[in-house]
């Protein structure tokens, strides 16, 4: 008898956390969700030295945080921290990391927390590109997708995930793509090494979840193209519903869901739904709506980052 008391007060439990959240996303939906304050947090961003990470860190050293910028262009990561001093950033330190290389991601953390302190908010953003066929496409190209987009997360959070948990505070942020959510014709390695970056953020978002380690926020962001000259070339079939993301926008987006601590973010809104229809649509379906929105093409006219003369 004892045993089915405790299984009914498990589902009543169950079902009473289940209406709270319920209706805590009812009241979110209509009223803007808190902001919280990173005021002299120690925000670190990979890939800082241009695009997307350059200006995450402008827009954290406006919010007063302690910027921490790492990339492995030393004179895009000076400029990067110039700016953001000028921005007004209450301390700005930048390292010139290869965030590709374990041993020096290591090393660099070591510098990091006894010149600055113990990181509080860590944003994995620094990514690379082949835009290649897989068969055409080098061993060591795809190599360097998986060590940049991919591996460097797991040493990051080596190095800086212990102290958050020693503080029960600190904030993962994992910058994937919506290539991490769906497959695209010419970015097979790409593709995978987004997908690992998911699924390695989202699987330790669930075991801090389970240790109950309710400091430790995560936050996984999945945009389509973003217009930083990164995927300079690529085109969309659907702007109205797939539109190549203006930076601006999208840093604008990204910190907003940071400071709400949103847990996913998805950009442009569409995407929710693309993923919505793979879960249950029959494939050949999928395949003509993929054609007919001209995803199989995006990637043809690719050309990337243009080299400075």
């Amino acid at each position: 008898m004892a045993p089915n008391l405790n299984s009914v007060k498990t589902f009543f439990v169950f079902l009473g956390k289940s209406v709270f959240a319920l209706l805590e996303v009812l009241v979110f939906a209509i009223i803007p969700r808190p902001q919280k304050n990173v005021a002299g947090e120690i925000v670190l961003i990979t890939g800082s030295g241009s695009g997307l990470g350059r200006l995450l860190a402008l827009k954290f050293a406006r919010l007063g945080s302690v910027l921490v910028l790492w990339d492995v262009s030393q004179e895009g990561n000076e400029e990067t921290c110039k700016m953001a001093q000028e921005a007004g950033a209450t301390g700005v330190y930048a390292y010139t990391c290869d965030c590709s290389r374990k041993e020096e991601v290591y090393r660099v953390a070591d510098q990091v927390k006894k010149e600055v302190g113990d990181v509080s908010i860590l944003i994995n953003n620094a990514g690379i590109v082949t835009g290649k066929k897989f068969l055409d496409c080098p061993d060591e190209l795809m190599e360097k997708s998986f060590d940049v987009n991919f591996k460097a997360h797991l040493w990051t959070y080596k190095a800086f995930l212990p102290a958050m948990i020693a503080n029960d505070h600190g904030h993962l942020v994992c910058i994937s793509s919506s290539a991490g959510l769906i497959g695209v014709n010419g970015l097979a390695d790409y593709c995978a090494s987004k997908f690992a970056a998911f699924g390695f953020a989202e699987s330790v978002f669930m075991e801090t979840f389970a240790k109950k380690q309710n400091g430790i926020k995560t936050t996984i962001v999945c945009p389509f193209f973003i217009n930083t000259g990164m995927f300079d070339g690529c085109t969309t079939g659907c702007p109205s519903l797939l539109p190549i993301l203006e930076p601006e926008y999208a840093v604008r987006k990204i910190v907003d869901a940071i400071l709400q601590e949103k847990s996913y973010l998805y950009m442009p809104r569409f995407i929710y739904f693309i993923v919505f229809l793979k879960s249950f649509l029959p494939l050949k379906l999928g395949m003509l709506l993929a054609e007919y929105m001209g995803v199989f093409n995006a990637m043809d006219g690719f050309c990337g980052h243009k080299k400075k003369d």
